[in-house]
């Protein structure tokens, strides 16, 4: 059978930027930041201060009660962001347990926040008993499942945790399965909420958090900031797309992964350029093809060096012509969630024709010596882009897109 074109027709997500696709945007293209002073922890026992947080989320505008209190926030996230990736693409939710429809999310961590509750409760408190929900709140697959549930899809539905790539992995292993015929729609993308008292203790550990803000490929970074959110995409055959005259964003036309295979937190270059290669082989694309890059990007010292040199080692040439932007600057590092808000952003940047900048920038560092569009928004017609995910482990996955007719 002959391959099908996947489009993306819908999209939806909660985020640090706002609640939908329009307020994202709105942040993305002004270099407006989501990043704020810590808030629901007490940051004195922390080397940081700053996090991309949700502000003023209520899952009960969207979902019952009853489920509100059986999911984890992770979950919450990811059950709101589809219903709107389903509004977004007119897709009637009852529908859908008529269609040939699955369910691909990532998450690194899942109900890292039920969990804590947990541990506080037997050992802070001394209480013999838990929460009758505990393992369906705290379990990284409770998003996909209740997703299912919710919408009545019996698909083929899983949660991919990949570290940092997750959600890049899980929307490409949806793109993949549309596109070979074994399903003709799916929910794809991720959600975390890692902002749960020893989950920071864990990163603050680290010393990878920055103690002031992102600033991505500038001189002067010192590290990433942590975020939360979801994102949520409706992938579909092309096809069906036009058929029903929805509005499509771009296609997803490849989808590479690699692993390192060398260091679990040391970035390698060749691992992420193989993984760039991958995909724009899987999508028939030459490098030079290519338009814009949403970077991984995360603020760190090492990450950013290595993904330049990396961007080097996959486009050779073509890299001095690349705009290249980190949008964590702006929503944080939502680990398993990065790869979907980061889909959602570039898959607006190709419908908009406009490419969000790098904000918080303040000089050129030369180990980072590419364009990397710092600031301010830049109008631009895309033809292909590339979002990439490189994640603790090695584990590395990048999606291209390409602009729809």
């Amino acid at each position: 059978m002959k391959p099908r074109r996947v489009v993306i027709s819908g999209l939806g997500l909660v985020s640090a930027l706002g609640d939908n696709r329009e307020s994202f945007w709105s942040a993305l293209t002004a270099g407006r930041s989501g990043i704020a002073p810590l808030t629901g922890l007490d940051p004195a026992g922390f080397h940081f201060a700053n996090a991309a947080q949700v502000p003023d989320f209520d899952p009960v505008a969207f979902l019952d009660v009853k489920l509100v209190k059986q999911t984890d926030r992770f979950s919450q996230f990811a059950l709101v962001a589809a219903h709107k990736a389903l509004a977004d693409a007119g897709i009637d939710p009852a529908s859908l347990a008529q269609r040939r429809c699955g369910v691909i999310a990532g998450s690194s961590i899942g109900g890292q926040g039920s969990q804590d509750e947990g541990f506080v409760t037997l050992y802070r408190e001394g209480r013999p008993r838990l929460h009758p929900a505990t393992i369906v709140k705290v379990m990284p697959n409770a998003a996909a499942s209740q997703i299912t549930i919710l919408f009545r899809i019996s698909g083929p539905s899983y949660t991919v945790s990949a570290a940092c790539s997750s959600s890049n992995s899980a929307i490409g292993q949806a793109f993949w399965h549309i596109r070979s015929g074994l399903i003709d729609m799916a929910l794809a993308g991720g959600s975390e909420a890692p902002f749960s008292y020893g989950y920071l203790k864990a990163w603050d550990a680290m010393r990878v958090v920055s103690p002031t803000t992102c600033r991505p490929f500038s001189l002067g970074r010192d590290g990433m900031i942590l975020g939360e959110g979801g994102g949520m995409l409706v992938l579909e055959t092309a096809e069906a797309a036009q058929e029903r005259g929805a509005h499509i964003y771009a296609e997803i036309a490849g989808f590479g992964m690699s692993s390192d295979a060398s260091h679990l937190v040391q970035p390698s270059p060749e691992g992420a350029a193989q993984a760039m290669t991958a995909a724009l082989r899987d999508a028939g694309l030459s490098p030079g093809q290519v338009t814009y890059i949403n970077a991984h990007g995360t603020g760190t010292p090492a990450n950013d060096e290595s993904e330049t040199a990396a961007i080097r080692l996959a486009f050779g040439n073509h890299a001095d012509r690349l705009a290249v932007s980190a949008t964590k600057s702006m929503h944080g590092h939502a680990l398993g969630a990065a790869g979907a808000l980061e889909a959602i952003a570039t898959a607006l940047a190709i419908d908009r024709r406009i490419i969000p900048p790098t904000a918080n920038y303040q000089a050129a560092d030369p180990a980072c010596a590419m364009d990397v569009v710092p600031n301010t928004a830049r109008p631009a017609t895309i033809e292909a882009a590339l979002s990439n995910s490189f994640a603790f482990g090695g584990m590395n996955a990048v999606l291209a897109f390409r602009r729809w007719p």
